[in-house]
């Protein structure tokens, strides 16, 4: 039995169970679905944490042995084994060989960014040309902003999510202040229909219908930070450019986590942090994407020397010979450091590919899906127990790997339980838990040991 082929992963979990001969919440379809896995392996690529090595364990409540279920990958990402790796090669280059490094080795400092970008435009459908690695995502979405939003009297408006990720929303203001006009005015914020937590495809393509002609920029994100939600880009990007907008897009919450064809899509610009699902670590190497289409017209307001031609960028003769598109937007030299884990990162998605990924994801988080509304839904509900509303929508073409769980009762002192008992993903208070099993790296069983985990803790939070 293929288990991946399965049309949804419910059905999945029911034909693995009854060919098991047992429930369809047992461990034994967790065990089946991962001896299936063409990917497992790759797990052993990262260091997963031991539970007694998490600051929150209560060793008296779980094996401090066992890996911990690592489920925050949508915050960040495991470490790459070989990242160590790499970055001890560094330091010893540095050590051993001083400025002669810049030159020199594997990753020679003065383009070692370079080397990763033809991997990195596979991550988001580029091309190599059109992504460079370079600041981190709010830097990036500044420099972006600064060539793409040229407000007018008419055309000043940016339309974004009602509930952006803040350092979104704090950019796109400041740029709308920086060139004279109101956010009040020009943030066009559009929110989901009341009673509803997520964005309908129909009502963001009817804003830009409406309002285009006074729209500048669509700036949204690829997926959505809090609700999880897989924005269908390629329907905005058209929407919007038939209006006259330019559209951009955050992509920190879908590369690694969904297949993206920005170059395909025609659209505009993009960035993105790749401490994620990248797994390159806090406050990693960023990316910018700026289509081709635009290589010789949209120009960096600000410049910098390693915008400049590395051919001719070390005669210093203070005469720009500016790259073409998104390489003329760098400024410095990034650091081999955060170059490192990245490039380690990036080995290890060319080994599984983004197609393969995806397949797992669905059944993964489907997975998830089924486990949590089978002991926590409108049957819960009925009977007076806690409850979990999901806020992700249900249908995988419009999320990635993460659910957002929205529970009945406070959830904090639930985090705190599930935290003590080696479980790793993040609260939103007052109710909200965000869960990523990555498929990178997570295994069905560390979903069993999530609900199982859940049990134990709502029992103890009573």
């Amino acid at each position: 039995m293929d288990p991946f082929m399965a049309s949804t992963a419910g059905e999945t979990v029911q034909k693995v169970a009854a060919s098991l001969g047992c429930s369809p919440t047992s461990a034994q379809v967790a065990d089946f679905l991962d001896e299936q896995d063409e990917l497992r392996p790759l797990r052993q690529r990262f260091f997963v944490p031991k539970i007694a090595d998490l600051p929150p364990s209560d060793l008296s409540l779980v094996d401090g042995s066992r890996e911990c279920s690592y489920l925050a990958g949508n915050s960040l990402g495991l470490l790459p084994r070989r990242a160590k790796e790499y970055l001890d090669q560094e330091l010893d280059k540095w050590a051993t060989q001083g400025v002669h490094g810049h030159l020199h080795g594997s990753r020679p400092w003065a383009w070692t960014e370079d080397l990763l970008e033809e991997q990195m435009g596979k991550m988001v459908g580029a091309k190599e040309e059109e992504v460079a690695l370079m600041n981190g995502l709010t830097v990036n979405l500044h420099l972006l902003m600064l060539s793409f939003y040229n407000p007018t009297a008419v055309r000043h408006k940016v339309l974004l999510e009602a509930k952006a990720f803040p350092s979104d929303h704090y950019a796109v203001e400041s740029q709308i202040r920086l060139r004279g006009f109101d956010p009040e005015k020009s943030m066009l914020l559009i929110s989901p229909r009341p009673g509803e937590v997520t964005l309908r495809t129909e009502d963001i393509l009817d804003v830009i219908q409406k309002e285009g002609e006074s729209i500048a920029v669509v700036m949204f994100s690829g997926v959505q930070y809090y609700t999880g939600q897989l924005f269908n880009m390629a329907a905005i990007t058209k929407a919007g450019q038939e209006k006259g907008c330019l559209v951009g897009f955050d992509c920190a919450h879908a590369v690694g986590n969904a297949e993206l064809k920005l170059h395909d899509w025609g659209v505009d610009f993009a960035c993105w942090c790749s401490y994620k699902y990248m797994n390159s670590g806090c406050g990693g190497l960023a990316g910018a994407f700026i289509h081709e289409k635009h290589k010789h017209t949209v120009k960096p307001a600000l410049l910098g020397w390693w915008g400049h031609d590395l051919k001719s960028r070390f005669q210093m003769d203070n005469v720009m010979d500016l790259r073409p598109g998104v390489n003329g937007f760098r400024l410095s030299n990034q650091p081999v450091l955060l170059v490192c884990p990245l490039q380690a990162s990036l080995e290890i998605f060319q080994m599984a590919g983004m197609s393969k990924l995806r397949k797992k994801s669905r059944l993964l988080t489907g997975y998830l899906e089924f486990l949590i509304r089978h002991y926590y839904g409108e049957s819960a509900a009925r009977e007076g127990r806690p409850h979990v509303q999901i806020l992700t929508p249900s249908d995988p073409e419009q999320r990635g790997c993460q659910l957002s769980l929205s529970f009945s009762l406070p959830i904090k002192k639930v985090f705190t339980e599930l935290e003590k008992r080696g479980v790793v993903c993040d609260m939103r208070e007052p109710n909200v838990l965000r869960v990523a099993p990555t498929p990178l790296y997570n295994t069905f069983k560390d979903v069993y040991f999530f609900i199982e985990a859940l049990g134990a803790s709502l029992a103890a939070s009573e």
